[in-house]
């Protein structure tokens, strides 16, 4: 009588987990899916061994860039994304990491990230 009890308790709960949990749909903004594939593509770029290198050779953590990365508007991504495009094909990659260098720099300067020990904040 017992094992009846609970068989048919686990039953029931197990059949009513299936329908408790609602699908949902939504629309995505063509601008919030352009944001995170320009964001992705500089997270692909940031994620290669020779921009970390190089980006420690500057004395910039790689840990730090990805999270600037990830603190940028969608309009500074798009703008960072578009310079990346413009860099020659098969160039080198030092532009890139001179231009994200500079980015870091001047939020540096301006008192919003501490990154770099050389820098004074105007803040």
């Amino acid at each position: 009588m017992l094992r009846r009890f609970i068989s048919s308790l686990l039953i029931l709960s197990l059949a009513g987990l299936g329908f408790s949990v609602p699908a949902q749909a939504a629309l995505v903004a063509t601008d919030a899916a352009a944001a995170s594939a320009e964001r992705s593509r500089i997270s692909t770029l940031l994620d290669r061994a020779d921009v970390r290198a190089q980006l420690q050779a500057y004395g910039v953590e790689p840990a730090d860039v990805k999270a600037r990365v990830a603190a940028l508007t969608d309009e500074e991504a798009a703008q960072l994304a578009a310079q990346l495009d413009s860099l020659p094909a098969g160039g080198s990659i030092v532009g890139a990491i001179v231009l994200v260098f500079l980015v870091l720099l001047i939020t540096d300067i301006l008192g919003f990230t501490k990154i770099f020990p050389f820098t004074r904040s105007v803040r």
